[in-house]
């Protein structure tokens, strides 16, 4: 069953959204970057502005702001994350309940729910 939920948001600039959306909501926060982290997105040629990923904390939650250039048409603009393991079992389950896959990824599938809505189950 899953384990931990997080909400996915596409978007242009996720660091601005991010940041937008840490100031909106009371008691959330853009995760601080240490500098492990800031030495990886460097090796990539990215800083915390141009990440492709930008966490937001807050009461349990986490809202994930990330890059995507691609048209929202056929897409959620915002859809769950489910991290549940192993995952070919949560799928498997999760197919019981009237969901389908997508399409499979190294580190998660892509799955629709019994209306067309996408989420994703994970192993992160």
């Amino acid at each position: 069953m899953g384990q931990r939920l997080n909400i996915v948001i596409d978007s242009v600039r996720p660091s601005k959204l991010a940041t937008f959306w840490a100031n909106t909501l009371s008691g959330y926060s853009v995760r601080p970057y240490d500098d492990e982290e800031i030495a990886k997105l460097a090796s990539k040629g990215l800083t915390p502005e141009t990440d492709r990923a930008v966490a937001v904390d807050g009461d349990g939650l986490t809202i994930w702001f990330q890059k995507s250039n691609q048209s929202t048409k056929g897409r959620n603009r915002i859809h769950f994350d489910i991290c549940g393991l192993p995952r070919d079992a949560e799928v498997e389950r999760l197919r019981g309940l009237g969901a389908t896959v997508r399409d499979e990824h190294d580190d998660h599938t892509v799955m629709l729910d019994p209306e067309g809505n996408q989420f994703c189950v994970g192993d992160w």
